[in-house]
């Protein structure tokens, strides 16, 4: 059994690369699981700056099978995203044995965030395996590699001060926001998106001391959210822009059937795509640069102002952009998105973050001793079960010869014959027994050695083949 992850993130990606990979995420794991039969488990982390995969292999432990899984992963990524998949195998990085539960714990702790010491991401993780578990595609092992990844999150955040400061990717985007902004309870806010980000932003802004929201939705959930967080529901995203001073747009919903702008309003045709592609680049951009500058000059005339001159900050926060990049070229308007906030992420004291790395640390060891521990138990299991037939023979054997003596013993007395030969039996195996553990365990890690070694080099020829090309 081999733990394996593929992370593609904000460290090693463009913000771009990163959005094409994750396009597909949703269906990825539940794709795998059914395509590849040594692929017993999968877990997707898909978030605002990562695309992660963690892998349940049952497969010999070789270097073979775990390139095998590699390919097979990075072309269903390719599938799902249109990329070249030598492109999509060398996006990712490959780590295996003790290194995926080392970076899962320091992601679930916040320290591999964009901003480090997050605390949104705690709760993405969680819902990684909430997911995995709807779709069937968990497994033990990584049930109990994300249960651990959990419980190390909340010790980092009770015993250290990482996330003490309310650090998120929400609150830096709020942050530079405020400062062009009048003062919050002036602020004029239309929230886009319903989900997990939708409430950490209203929670955020509430905190600050602004509460004129209003909430849009594209999927038509505005009114669920809106009666559930105290807030206005909008049907028309393009008239509650006229007289909004910020605009947090988090719905990642670019990209979806359907998508597009406001109600009434038709995307601009004249965006250049990525390379290799033909469609409009804006098609799914919730917020459309048109449908923008519509807003702002109907607001402008409803003043009498020749200009648009009440300003505009918009925060998008999503990964697959909610905000066509034009927007930023408006006049009066200030876009933030996430490779500004990557940008502008400030760095956190080095004692704190050391103090968080030894529990993550830590529990990485802990838990891949317990992991690990499981295969060399079966041997221990093994031994026992021998000494159980011992035993019973030994009693079987006093009994017999009470028996042929004239006597029959009595039920004391063959439990502390039971009780004796148990003793005595176990002393003489508990040399056996530690070195069959011992014997085990290094065979585990032999192995895990090779497959880190393997997935490697599967890495490098990757690389290797896609910059031949």
């Amino acid at each position: 059994m081999v733990l394996l992850s593929m992370t593609a993130s904000h460290h090693e990606l463009d913000l771009d690369t990163l959005e094409r990979l994750s396009s597909g995420a949703g269906s990825l794991g539940r794709s795998a699981v059914g395509a590849c039969d040594a692929i017993t488990g999968a877990v997707v982390v898909a978030t605002c700056n990562r695309f992660e995969v963690y892998l349940d292999l049952d497969a010999p432990v070789e270097s073979a099978g775990v390139q095998h899984a590699v390919r097979h992963l990075a072309g269903l990524v390719a599938d799902a995203s249109g990329v070249d998949s030598a492109v999509a195998e060398a996006s990712f990085r490959t780590r295996s044995g003790t290194e995926v539960a080392e970076h899962l714990f320091a992601v679930a702790s916040g320290l591999d965030s964009m901003v480090v010491g997050e605390r949104e991401i705690a709760g993405q993780v969680k819902r990684a395996l909430e997911g995995a578990r709807s779709e069937g595609t968990t497994s033990k092992t990584l049930e109990l590699l994300f249960q651990t990844a959990s419980r190390t999150s909340k010790r980092v955040s009770n015993e250290t001060s990482l996330g003490g400061a309310g650090r998120s990717v929400v609150a830096l985007g709020l942050d530079l926001a405020g400062a062009e902004l009048p003062p919050w309870r002036q602020v004029r806010v239309v929230l886009i998106g319903t989900g997990s980000y939708a409430g950490a932003s209203l929670a955020a802004l509430r905190s600050r001391g602004c509460f004129d929201v209003r909430v849009y939705s594209q999927s038509g959930r505005a009114e669920i959210f809106a009666d559930s967080h105290g807030v206005e529901p909008v049907d028309d995203l393009a008239v509650a822009l006229e007289d909004a001073d910020l605009v947090v747009s988090c719905s990642g919903a670019r990209g979806r059937a359907g998508a597009g702008v406001a109600r009434g309003h038709q995307p601009s045709t004249d965006a250049a795509g990525p390379a290799g592609e033909t469609a409009d680049e804006s098609i799914g951009h919730v917020l459309d640069v048109a449908a923008l500058v519509r807003a702002r000059t109907r607001a402008a005339e409803a003043a009498g102002d020749a200009e648009p001159g009440r300003p505009m900050v918009v925060l998008d926060l999503a990964l697959h952009r909610d905000v066509d990049p034009r927007v930023a070229d408006v006049e009066g308007v200030l876009l933030y998105d996430l490779a500004t906030l990557k940008a502008h992420s400030p760095a956190l004291g080095s004692v704190v973050v050391a103090q968080a790395r030894r529990i993550v640390d830590g529990a990485a060891e802990a838990f891949e001793g317990t992991r690990l521990g499981r295969t060399a138990d079966a041997a221990v299991v093994a031994l026992l079960d021998e000494a159980e037939v011992r035993i019973g023979d030994e009693v079987a054997h006093h009994v017999a010869a009470a028996r042929a003596a004239g006597r029959v013993l009595l039920e004391d007395e063959v439990a502390e014959l039971s009780r004796t030969a148990r003793r005595r039996v176990h002393a003489e195996l508990h040399t056996r027994i530690v070195e069959a553990r011992a014997e085990a365990l290094a065979a585990s890690q032999a192995e895990l050695a090779a497959v880190v070694a393997g997935a490697e080099a599967a890495v490098y020829e990757a690389e290797s083949e896609s910059a031949g090309r």
